[in-house]
């Protein structure tokens, strides 16, 4: 499972060596005669389309995609598990405490697919019951012709300065399962009051990164707080003036975990697109899209630093599956 100490050493110095083991089969067959597979993902919608169209070529296979914030995905998946309904075949979501909490309850299938040991011990389970699809860096961006250089906020604790009042926007946790991790070690580590003077300061609260990028782009707000990096690298390429932040006391990175679905209608195919997802192509298009790809022989994106040169926060994955339901409810009661 996920430890903090161990993920956080991992990353900082980029020990990505896996531990070597049996690489387990599939019956692609089989997976073929299935015909189908179905995948519950919080994967950004442009890039799981991607996955999505390279599979469907590559194996005659269809995927049935449903893609919502990582949240709202585990909410759906869990719902349906305790009525008996098991309707997704693979799930992928941003949340490694609650993959962790499914794989102990037996949600899961034991699956380590190729390249199993090119992801870094940390960002996997070792008996194979989720294994990470990308690295997410949590940090802040901007709008750079909107925000001079001398005003950028050089720390959290800057946003805070009222010369931001109406400038910030950020992803709610009940939506998003990034945020519960970011908001979960923020007001652990530094107090409720943290939010509730980005709260004074007038933060806009929307669905996720997806609309925290829309806002920044239309220029209806100009910094978006403890935001998925690869959303303002996209927004890069595609030409808009956004500007990414590395706060000198640390950001986050967290895994999202992609797991096979015990029980799911179709169990070949499952294991068929899990093992897709570490494969060369999809990894390289992490990367190629402005994001951190899971395998450690990947290079970083261009234009970003490498990890092993930024100062990396501690996300504690146990207390954040404990308290995820107070932290939800306690940064929305901070900002109704």
């Amino acid at each position: 499972m996920f430890k903090r100490r161990d993920m956080l050493a991992a990353l900082a110095v980029l020990t990505f060596a896996g531990t070597a083991s049996a690489q387990d089969a599939v019956d692609v067959a089989k997976a073929k005669a299935e015909g189908k597979v179905v995948w519950y993902t919080s994967t950004p919608l442009p890039q799981a389309q991607k996955i999505v169209n390279m599979f469907e070529k590559e194996h005659g296979i269809k995927v049935e995609l449903f893609r919502s914030g990582g949240s709202a995905i585990l909410r759906r998946f869990q719902q349906e598990h305790d009525a008996g309904r098991i309707a997704a075949d693979v799930l992928t979501t941003s949340d490694p405490a609650a993959a962790a909490m499914l794989a102990r309850k037996g949600v899961f299938v034991a699956f380590k697919a190729k390249n199993f040991d090119r992801i870094p011990d940390a960002a996997k389970d070792k008996d194979g019951y989720f294994i990470a699809q990308r690295l997410n860096l949590m940090t802040n961006y901007l709008r750079s012709d909107k925000v001079p250089a001398a005003d950028e906020p050089k720390t959290w604790n800057d946003l805070t300065n009222p010369k931001y009042k109406g400038m910030l926007v950020i992803g709610d946790p009940s939506f998003t399962s990034l945020l519960v991790s970011v908001v979960g070690m923020m007001s652990k580590e530094r107090g409720w009051g943290f939010y509730e003077k980005l709260r004074a300061n007038d933060t806009m609260v929307v669905q996720g990164n997806q609309q925290a990028s829309d806002m920044l782009k239309r220029g209806e707000r100009l910094i978006a707080v403890g935001a998925l990096d690869s959303y303002a690298a996209e927004d890069r390429k595609a030409g808009h003036p956004m500007k990414t932040l590395y706060p000198s006391d640390g950001v986050f990175v967290i895994p999202s975990p992609t797991s096979v679905v015990k029980g799911g209608p179709n169990p070949n195919a499952a294991k068929l697109f899990a093992e897709f997802n570490i494969s060369d192509e999809v990894q390289k298009m992490f990367p190629a899209d402005g994001g951190f790809a899971a395998r450690g022989d990947i290079a970083a994106p261009a234009g970003s630093p490498l990890l092993s040169s930024l100062k990396i926060l501690p996300v504690d994955y146990d207390y954040t599956e404990k308290e995820a339901p107070r932290i939800k409810k306690r940064f929305n009661e901070v900002f109704q």
